[in-house]
């Protein structure tokens, strides 16, 4: 049964669609117009200022003048915004901070400008768009939508306004959304997780659930507590469930699970958001890949990750990109960004138009779970847990064990101690705790029980270097990756039985 908004929504899916596609086939020209303009706008603020921006007339002046920085290096200006200073990045000062976890320095703030907030909110209300015009379908407009995101509670500090991007968001749902937007923003503003998905199942239990959205770990804590509380499938329970909109971590290996949940497939669209700005999403169900949005206030920049890792700056602009190189994405956009460096990785699947899939972090790393758990923070984690004991560890790596045969899923940490602790369990708990002070996103998903605390398996003596010699890595500058994005040295570590 077709209403007045289904109805229209597919001859406006189309027009935008046109318009994107109009954009997508003058790659080069439409990224040289977004240079220009980011340019313009930036020689009237301090950064400019200090990096010569007026004589900037062209892609090499600009790399010339503009050095690659991660957050660490930039810093010392976006202090500065944080202040109240004006005029630093971008003119005037930002509408928002989207505070993310940071790797070295706590917490990041990452500005969002008055010129760059309607990216975000038009890249992901076109990627629905383009899923209409493509698809044809419309029904699930009708239905209610959830957004499984942060509290929309945002603080001021020196009047702008801050909080997690999904919350920032969340007050620029349009208003012909509204209705049918779940869940109710009392809800919303839950901060404690499992209360929180305890309510929205309650919420919209009884609802004609269209489309759900969120980080598939969270989805699947909500899909779990459905099936718990009414022994129904998801699809059961939402007949008119069509579309899944996902972003942050690869859908791939909840595929199956989701799939069994709902009791039946679905179709899905990939999303690529970040506090920094909205760079990709999934513009058609038949090609792999996410449309690369070159027309968004952002000028990118690529480093093979090859090149990186060996302290070869070479950047280079979408015209000399190549397919199936990993490459490492800096950015500069209308948020005051400059030659920044994200340390996600991508790689091209396809240049006509320009569609890319986030291949990982330029360094290791897990995020199975939107975690974005990175060496450091493992590192430092392991080196508290150990203070003031006599415990001595020889070596250690982490993954994530996604499936497990029963229970939560968790970090798996396989640890060969040197002097091993006492109390194996209580290590593991102290453990656990100052990997959740080291990760704001670790912290919230075992305070959300999306994940249960970790998990130690002890390694026999030497069992790391029986692993290293299985994979003809033994001595030399190889090294045991401290942690990994999947179980590919786990499972060989159990293969090869050097596990107590």
């Amino acid at each position: 049964m077709y209403s007045i908004k289904s109805l229209l929504a597919l001859p406006f899916a189309q027009r935008v669609s046109s318009k994107v596609r109009k954009w997508a086939k003058k790659p080069i020209e439409t990224q040289e117009k977004v240079f220009r303009n980011l340019i313009s706008s930036g020689t009237k603020t301090a950064f400019g200022h200090d990096h010569d921006f007026i004589s900037i007339n062209s892609y090499e002046d600009f790399k010339k003048r503009v050095p690659i920085r991660d957050y660490e290096a930039f810093k010392p200006y976006v202090d500065r915004v944080v202040s109240g200073e004006l005029n630093v990045l971008w003119e005037g000062k930002p509408i928002y901070f989207a505070k993310t976890s940071g790797t070295t320095s706590g917490v990041k703030y990452i500005p969002i400008t008055k010129a760059s907030m309607p990216t975000h909110i038009e890249a992901a209300r076109n990627a629905i768009l383009l899923y209409i015009a493509e698809t044809r379908k419309t029904n699930f407009v009708n239905g209610k939508m959830i957004f499984l995101q942060g509290s929309p509670i945002l603080n001021i500090s020196n009047g702008i306004k801050l909080g997690r991007l999904s919350g920032i968001v969340a007050h620029y749902v349009p208003k012909y959304l509204q209705r049918n937007r779940m869940p109710s923003w009392e809800t919303n503003c839950i901060e404690d997780w499992e209360t929180k998905v305890n309510a929205i199942v309650e919420e919209t239990l009884n609802e004609n659930m269209s489309v759900i959205s969120g980080i598939p770990s969270w989805v699947q804590m909500y899909f779990e507590k459905l099936v718990e509380h009414t022994k129904k499938p998801v699809g059961e329970i939402f007949k008119s469930f069509e579309l899944f909109i996902y972003g942050g971590v690869n859908y791939e290996p909840y595929k199956a699970k989701f799939e069994s949940l709902i009791g039946r497939p679905i179709d899905s669209i990939e999303l690529y958001p970040a506090s920094e700005g909205f760079f990709a999403f999934q513009d058609t169900q038949s090609e792999e890949g996410m449309l690369l949005q070159l027309n968004s206030g952002i000028f990118y920049e690529f480093i093979s990750a090859e090149d990186f890792l060996n302290n070869k700056l070479n950047r280079i602009t979408i015209a000399d990109v190549k397919l199936d190189v990993n490459y490492l994405m800096i950015i500069s956009t209308n948020a005051g960004l400059w030659g920044y460096n994200i340390g996600d990785t991508v790689m091209f699947k396809s240049l006509e138009p320009y569609r890319v899939v986030v291949s990982g972090r330029v360094k290791h790393y897990i995020s199975a779970f939107g975690e974005h758990v990175i060496g450091k923070e493992v590192e430092e984690a392991m080196l508290e847990a150990i203070k003031g004991t006599n415990i001595k560890i020889n070596e250690f790596t982490v993954a994530p064990q996604i499936n497990p045969n029963s229970g939560l899923p968790y970090h798996e940490w396989f640890v060969e101690f040197d002097n091993s602790p006492e109390n194996l369990e209580a290590f593991s708990l102290k453990l656990d705790a100052a990997l959740q002070k080291q990760n704001t996103y670790y912290f919230d998903l075992i305070k959300g029980k999306v994940l249960r605390p970790l998990l130690i398996s002890k390694v026999k003596t030497h069992g790391f270097q029986t692993y290293m010699k299985a994979i003809g890595k033994l001595g030399g500058q190889n090294k045991i990756p401290r942690l990994s994005n999947d179980r590919a040295i786990a499972d060989k570590i159990l293969e090869l039985k050097i596990v107590k």
